[in-house]
């Protein structure tokens, strides 16, 4: 859609040193923000998606609306909910479950100043904004594995309240072309995704795995200390110390939340910083080997062989010259070359 706002994301991936485990996995995701132009309406009124393969977001500033996922039973959006869907299938939004929804592409190249309208503008009595996020390839089953299809916050959830601030001002910058309109634009809709994430694991029904472990007081002290400190060749008495568990029970706990043994976790955590950093050729491979905790580049490799199926040497060379190849189809689409 031409008169969404894209633009990269100024987050920074971590290699380690971060003590959230959530901040670590976006930084890795690479996330690339869409924002929409904001949907304004009046009277009978619906918008068809097609099926995205990443994750979309939006909140209702003002009135109410249906969503509908194909396959999956609708919900009704009200004033201040916010929705997340994850890999969702094709799906529409609209003011009653019985109107022909038009087609989003279509409808959005009408935006004018930031904004789409459905209806006489003396009948507007909806608002709705929202955006979608790009991960990056590689890491996106780091999220998009441990998510539901459709995440719902209510309005009068006490842990998403604070956002109605943050759609206020997601909805004033949209539309503008003010200095630095785009950094504080892809900002809000990450504090968005954020606080929607937290407030889903946070729910009474927390989610299984990952998301749903971070704030388990036991293991998820045990998994803020592996991210905090990925070099340290931790055992699985120390972990089960900091969870106040017994080793046994740590394990049997990660095991079933994560779907990992601890320290098979931490080994997949460590080469998943492995791998972006082999990419991004930011680090030598002995360099690497230290940072991941490992004594020599030799165990490093073998680590790194066992999980990935290559050496980092050849995922490194391969990762470049794909790199290679994408910028210079990327100059010819531009006109460069």
């Amino acid at each position: 859609m031409p008169s969404a706002f894209s633009y990269a994301s100024s987050t920074l991936p971590s290699e380690g040193g971060a003590s959230d485990p959530v901040a670590d996995a976006i930084g890795l995701l690479r996330p690339r923000t869409v924002v929409y132009p904001a949907l304004r309406a009046g009277g009978l009124w619906g918008v068809r998606f097609e099926a995205f393969p990443h994750v979309k977001i939006g909140g209702v500033v003002r009135g109410e609306s249906w969503l509908a996922l194909d396959g999956r039973e609708p919900v009704h959006l009200h004033e201040g909910d916010f929705y997340l869907l994850s890999n969702p299938p094709a799906y529409s939004l609209g003011s009653s479950l019985s109107v022909e929804p038009l087609p989003a592409a279509t409808l959005w190249d009408t935006a004018d100043e930031g904004a789409v309208r459905i209806g006489p503008v003396d009948d507007e009595d909806t608002y709705l904004c929202g955006g979608y996020f790009w991960f990056d390839e590689l890491n996106a089953p780091i999220l998009l594995d441990i998510l539901p299809p459709l995440v719902h916050i209510h309005a009068d959830d006490p842990r998403i309240r604070s956002l109605a601030y943050v759609t206020e001002l997601l909805s004033s910058e949209v539309g503008t072309c003010a200095i630095g309109s785009s950094l504080i634009l892809d900002h809000l809709v990450q504090i968005l995704l954020v606080q929607v994430l937290r407030a889903h694991a946070e729910q009474a029904d927390r989610p299984v795995g990952w998301l749903g472990a971070l704030v388990d007081d036991g293991v998820g002290a045990a998994l803020r200390a592996m991210h905090a400190n990925v070099a340290r060749r931790w055992t699985v008495e120390e972990l089960a110390g900091i969870s106040h568990l017994s080793r046994s029970g740590f394990a049997k706990s990660l095991k079933r939340q994560v779907g990992l043994a601890p320290l098979e976790y931490l080994i997949q955590w460590r080469m998943s910083l492995a791998r972006d950093a082999l990419r991004r050729n930011t680090q030598t491979i002995s360099e690497l080997a230290f940072a991941t905790g490992y004594e020599s580049e030799s165990a490093f490799s073998t680590a790194f062989r066992r999980v990935v199926g290559a050496s980092p040497k050849q995922f490194r060379d391969r990762a470049l010259r794909a790199a290679g190849t994408e910028e210079r189809r990327d100059e010819v689409t531009l006109g460069v070359a």
